[in-house]
């Protein structure tokens, strides 16, 4: 589940939404109003329920050999995915729509670049895609799903090593 080209994304649980209007998300640190959509490189940190909290950490350009087999583990591939046990059910029942929107309104946010926003309301370019079984759009891409019983250990594994990162949703994480 991807963009094509001159198009982003926006992953919702919500197959309603005809307009996307710019605003600000009650979790933002930033306070001007936004739509937010993600690239195709993204779009991978989108494919869970959206309270789901989820650690990611991929190879970069300085990332240590070292790192990745002690993170992601030999022979695993490029990047991981961490999520908690208790969040199985919800991966597997959720129903996720993937909106496509133009890639003309958006511009990157972030350092490095996490997403693309736009300033001003987009509506989809056609109704929501249902985005098919969340496991298998991770095997496709290549992507280890691991499963822990709480995120912290690895977060904090992940966030002192060379690898890049991202957290999402992690105050919904165990304690």
């Amino acid at each position: 589940m991807r963009p094509e080209p001159g198009q982003v994304l926006h992953f919702s649980e919500d197959p309603t939404i005809e307009r996307f209007v710019p605003h600000v998300a009650p979790t933002s640190q930033l306070r001007e109003p936004y739509v937010w959509a993600v690239a195709a490189d993204r779009c991978p940190d989108y494919w869970f329920p959206r309270a789901c909290p989820r650690a990611l950490a991929w190879k970069g350009p300085r990332t240590t050999a070292a790192d990745v087999d002690r993170i992601i583990g030999a022979g695993c591939g490029d990047r991981v995915h961490v999520v908690e046990y208790g969040w199985l059910r919800a991966i597997m029942e959720v129903r996720l729509y993937a909106y496509r929107l133009p890639a003309e309104h958006f511009t990157p946010i972030g350092e490095p670049p996490h997403a693309v926003v736009a300033r001003v309301p987009v509506r989809p370019l056609g109704p929501p895609e249902p985005v098919s079984d969340l496991f298998e759009l991770h095997e496709q891409a290549g992507i280890q799903l691991r499963v822990l019983d709480n995120l912290w250990p690895f977060w904090s594994q992940v966030t002192s090593s060379t690898l890049e990162f991202s957290g999402i949703r992690l105050r919904n994480a165990r304690r």
